[in-house]
């Protein structure tokens, strides 16, 4: 027995074994370290789920299709709701297809009496357009209480008590679900909602000018409301099936029709739009019960669409999560596109059945730095490109385009840049006394501007090359549109080499000499020209773009006097007319060129009209071809007609044409069947996913880095064995 205790307390020994054990230790914690990344913020059981992951930066709004207009609104609900129409994916210009219709309808023309006219009838003679909508049957609606029944096919869930909500916080709480068939009957509910009185939707006043009857059924509904609510603010359902709107008529179980004012071919692409998109009655009774208001059951947090997605999980402040309807209808990927969408790979995919992806999680990030750094992890499979980031992202070649860094092609990620259906600009105010009317004076004053502030210098500098300089006020991809010098300015551009060239400054200064302001003094009063620009933007940040307008205004010797308010008070000054050059934007609401031409016209100048017209541009001429060309369908003449309106907005100048602005976004190599889209939104069920590849990336990019580690360790080893014998010989010998 001695023996084998003066064995154990041997110093060699004992040393020996404390050296194996905190080896065996430190071993065992690398290994668990280097088997997985540490900063996966996904569960492990999901790193090959065909699961897509985004982030989100503020919960959208409203998620009922009568009430959201805002991107951040339509990139979730254009996955759930589903209008008649929807934009092709792959084709351009941009082109309405069915979606659930079975055909994109062509109007019948109505005079004044309800007779028909034929096809080729001059707009102004047409007092009626009806578009008779025919979808196709078999489609369903995703899984929802709403239309749970019991087995005497009574609804379940919609007389609801107190009682029954007291633990219900979700819709995921009521357990039992239902679904029906898609009917005409759901997109008549859905239109009518448009004058809910509760709703305030955002088009309503638009579509009471072209919807029949529309107006009165406003006012109709508003009365109805307020017997039936008596006070009552929330919770109230007004059946809308027993109020009949005389332009919006159910024909049979799968067709409908829509009856408009005049002639007015835009009007399909707003049935294109979630606004238009089926409402089941049942869905709204469901949520209009007293209660759900005070728990969030509302159609603004959770939609219930017939769309290839559902809103599984609806938890703004950390994240939403869209998850494929398992009663998704039959939809095949695109098989036709452009020409370079093949050497891309966008055909491979062509006649598969939609959707791809079973799931999306989006996560909140209210910061760009962890975003970016996620996408770069692999944890985000798509990103826009941060300013912040911009020099890691992306360089220019030497022709100017724009690729990705070396540093991120190493990684597999692609850029994908596109021109927005945008436009953002610089006005003049044609009411301004110096740099408005049409005289030869004030027009050549403003080409001289015009050809003065070089857009191309401003995009790179503060755009970091996303967009393209403006030869008028049509984006790419919009008809009417024309590339190269075919499409040029010709009073701000040369062509050269096939390419617009900005005329040379020698150019403005002689126009501004032939305006009555040589070198910048005006002949008449002898004094320096001063010209005003009013903006909202008074922040430091843009101090430096400030800085560059004046410095390009002074290159024709003219000062510029920056006139800076509160928005409120610019808002107010471009109302009654008192700015004098200002800038604005415009985003596409349908791709037709007439939601851009509309910009120019008399009648819907802002001051004294409160039209989006903000430069006040009133031409005759331009007046008279724009009501002919509004109306038309896309043809040879009616493009012969905004080549001439181009002309005309050219020559008088009442924009420096600023810059279509390009959007530009990152994706991984795992991410299949991309193409930038900026009229459909609906769009993440042509997505295809890798998600073994991106598992694979994900571990090779984030093993940690586990020897620091290790060297801790084996100090550690080095430092606690002989403070351990040392000890043990002291027990010892205090035994002893």
């Amino acid at each position: 027995m001695v023996g084998v205790i003066g064995q154990r307390d041997d110093p060699v020994v004992n040393s020996r074994a404390a050296t194996r054990w905190f080896l065996a230790t430190a071993l065992t914690v690398v290994s668990a370290a280097s088997s997985a990344a540490w900063n996966n913020p996904y569960p492990a059981a999901d790193a090959t789920q065909n699961i897509l992951y985004s982030a989100f930066r503020e919960r959208p709004k409203h998620l009922d299709p009568a009430r959201a207009y805002s991107s951040n609104e339509y990139e979730f609900i254009a996955q759930i709701y589903e209008p008649p129409f929807q934009y092709h994916y792959l084709q351009r210009p941009y082109t309405l297809v069915p979606l659930t219709a079975d055909a994109v309808p062509e109007p019948v023309y109505l005079d004044r009496q309800g007779n028909r006219l034929p096809r080729q009838t001059p707009p102004e003679r047409i007092a009626f357009s009806v578009y008779e909508i025919r979808i196709r049957p078999g489609i369903h609606y995703q899984p929802h209480p709403a239309f749970a029944r019991n087995a005497r096919s009574e609804y379940l869930y919609h007389a609801l008590t107190e009682r029954d909500l007291a633990r219900a916080y979700a819709v995921a709480d009521f357990p039992q679900t239902g679904t029906r068939e898609l009917t005409a009957a759901d997109y008549v509910y859905q239109i009518k909602r448009l004058a809910h009185p509760k709703l305030h939707s955002p088009i309503l006043s638009v579509m009471n000018d072209y919807i029949v009857g529309l107006r009165d059924y406003t006012k109709m509904l508003k009365q109805a409301y307020d017997v039936l609510a008596q006070g009552r603010d929330e919770d109230v359902y007004l059946d809308l099936a027993k109020y009949p709107l005389a332009g919006v008529e159910e024909v049979d179980r799968y067709t409908y029709r829509v009856k408009i004012h005049g002639k007015y071919p835009q009007f399909l692409y707003w049935m294109a739009m979630p606004f238009f998109a089926p409402l089941p009655p049942e869905a709204d009774r469901f949520f209009s019960q007293p209660g759900m208001t005070a728990r969030n059951l509302t159609l603004d947090w959770y939609p219930v669409g017939t769309g290839a997605y559902m809103l599984a999980e609806n938890n703004p402040n950390r994240r939403m999560v869209l998850e494929r309807n398992p009663n998704y209808h039959a939809e095949l990927y695109p098989d036709a596109g452009e020409a370079e969408d093949a050497p891309k790979g966008l055909f491979a995919d062509a006649g598969k059945p939609l959707p791809f992806i079973d799931k999306v999680v989006f996560s909140l990030e209210k910061e760009s730095i962890p975003y970016w750094n996620k996408f770069l992890q692999g944890y985000y499979d798509r990103s826009g490109v941060l300013a912040e980031s911009f020099d890691q992202a992306i360089r220019f070649t030497g022709s100017g385009d724009t690729d990705v860094s070396d540093a991120m092609k190493e990684k597999g990620i692609r850029l994908l840049a596109s021109v927005a259906a945008s436009t953002y600009y610089m006005g003049f105010n044609m009411l301004d006394p110096v740099v408005g009317g049409n005289s030869e004076r004030a027009r050549k004053l403003r080409q001289a501007v015009s050809i003065a502030v070089d857009y191309e210098e401003q995009i790179s500098i503060f755009r970091n090359g996303r967009g393209i300089a403006a030869q008028g006020p049509l984006p790419p991809g919009i008809f009417g549109y024309e590339a190269g010098c075919a499409g040029i300015n010709p009073y701000v551009y040369d062509c050269v080499d096939g390419q617009p060239r900005r005329k040379p400054i020698e150019t403005a200064q002689k126009l501004l000499a032939e305006a009555g302001y040589p070198g910048g003094q005006d002949t008449v009063s002898g004094k320096p020209l001063l010209l005003y620009f009013d903006t909202p933007a008074v922040g430091p940040e843009e101090k430096a773009r400030l800085d560059w307008l004046r410095k390009q205004l002074a290159k024709l010797n003219v000062q510029l006097v920056v006139r800076a308010t509160d928005y409120n008070t610019f808002q107010k000054k471009m109302r009654i007319g008192e700015a004098q050059l200002f800038e604005w934007g415009w985003n596409a609401d349908y791709p037709d060129p007439e939601n851009f031409l509309f910009l120019f016209y008399g009648p819907n100048k802002r001051v004294g009209h409160d039209g989006e017209n903000t430069a006040n541009y009133d031409n005759p001429e331009f007046n008279r071809l724009f009501e002919r060309m509004k109306n038309m369908e896309n043809t040879p003449e009616r493009l012969r007609l905004i080549r001439q309106m181009l002309a005309l907005a050219r020559h008088d100048a009442p924009w420096l044409w600023g810059v279509h602005p390009k959007q530009f976004l990152l994706e991984h190599a795992w991410v299949a069947n991309a193409k930038p889209n900026h009229m459909a939104n609906n769009t993440l069920k042509y997505l295809r996913l890798d998600p073994a590849r991106r598992a694979q990336a994900r571990e090779a990019w984030n093993r940690p880095v586990v020897w620091p580690l290790a060297a801790v360790l084996g100090l550690l080893v080095a430092g606690a064995v002989p403070a351990f014998l040392m000890w043990r010989r002291r027990e010892r010998g205090d035994r002893v």
